[in-house]
């Protein structure tokens, strides 16, 4: 936190002369306002998105407000609301706020070699829950995240059916609310089985309270791309242009590798992405027949 406080110190100092440009880079009164969804609970993740929210200021030359979401459908209905001139959704979320709220994926998080990252979703329990497969946890407690979550909805429904599970009735669903608290549930023993995804396992790996020995994978998904950023597709030109262009080629690697890893960031920032690459989400919608306006409402 610290080395966050320092930074953030930094950055100040790097936003003075951007944002007193504010009114010559076109940007709107009071700054941007960037959405991120509430898919994470730790300490660390505000303090580490308004870092973010800094850096993209610093680049644009605008003041940029971070908001957090209080669930994931409150971030898609306040950009559909014009509250948000771009945001981070997880795929499902984006797919659903690509229909409503018209937003346009521009960059996604980078990995190793530079590339569109991916990531993964799976169903796992704990030793001495008495589930041992995946079949075994019909009928059983299971925490999902959120309903507009893709790994801690759309995936583990998807697996749960894979094995002749009704994924809403075979099971006792509990929605924990962001991936932290499905974690917290699955480690405290308060549900027999969950879902858990790889950015969860890398931020309580990070945070020092994830031991592979206090859980059993039931089931892990194919690898899913990973969450879009993006830009309201109503914003004014040129700021809408301007905006993607820095999205796209965002530069994070001034952030910790460790403070990186609470949201699973491998590389070191943004790389450009299209809407096209979540087609994959869509067609598994599809697949279970979900109604995604009913998930917004």
């Amino acid at each position: 936190m610290r080395r966050l406080a320092t930074l953030a110190a930094a950055a100040s100092l790097m936003l003075a002369a951007p944002i007193a440009r504010a009114a010559d880079a076109g940007c709107p009164e009071g700054g941007i306002n960037y959405g991120v969804i509430p898919y994470d609970s730790s300490a660390s993740f505000r303090p580490l998105y308004r870092r973010i929210g800094e850096i993209i200021g610093a680049a644009l030359g605008c003041p940029v407000n971070v908001r957090v979401g209080s669930s994931y459908t409150a971030t898609i209905e306040a950009m559909r609301a014009h509250k948000l001139d771009a945001a981070e959704f997880g795929p499902l979320s984006y797919v659903l706020a690509h229909e409503v709220a018209k937003a346009e994926a521009v960059a996604t998080y980078a990995d190793r070699e530079g590339k569109p990252d991916t990531y993964t979703a799976s169903i796992v329990t704990w030793p001495g829950s008495g589930v041992t497969t995946l079949k075994a946890v019909e009928g059983r407690t299971f925490a999902y995240s959120d309903p507009a979550s893709t790994s801690g909805h759309l995936f583990p429904a998807y697996g749960l059916s894979k094995a002749g599970i009704d994924p809403d009735r075979g099971i006792k669903p509990v929605y924990a609310g962001s991936h932290t608290a499905s974690f917290e549930a699955l480690r405290n023993h308060k549900v027999q089985a969950g879902e858990l995804n790889s950015p969860e396992i890398s931020s309580a790996t990070a945070a020092g309270i994830y031991q592979a020995s206090d859980f059993v994978v039931l089931w892990t998904s194919d690898p899913i791309p990973q969450d879009p950023i993006t830009v309201r597709g109503d914003l004014g030109e040129p700021l809408k242009t301007r905006l993607a262009q820095v999205l796209a080629h965002l530069d994070l690697s001034a952030v910790p590798a460790k403070e990186r890893a609470v949201i699973g960031l491998k590389g070191d920032g943004l790389v450009p992405q299209t809407d096209a690459a979540y087609d994959g989400i869509r067609d598994l919608v599809s697949v279970l027949h979900l109604d995604l306006k009913k998930m917004n409402e």
